[in-house]
């Protein structure tokens, strides 16, 4: 695994985007992992995994949305 980032959601969660192997495959992973009792963070069910080769797909889609978010200011 290949931690990118970690972007803090709330107070006891945050997201965090790495690039993974499964079954030869690449993945980038983006999921919520949130503090237990102890402060231990722990990965939670909420999130997504997609194979590498889809990322300029999303990445084109996600600046759709930042220039569709900025135009509505």
């Amino acid at each position: 695994m290949t931690m990118l980032a970690k972007i803090q959601k709330n107070r006891r969660e945050e997201i965090r985007i790495s690039i993974d192997d499964f079954k030869g495959v690449t993945l980038v992973n983006l999921r919520v992992w949130f503090e237990v009792d102890d402060g231990e963070m722990r990965p939670g069910r909420k999130g997504i995994a997609f194979r590498a080769e889809l990322l300029p797909e999303i990445l084109a889609a996600l600046r759709r949305a930042d220039v569709t978010l900025t135009e509505g200011d």
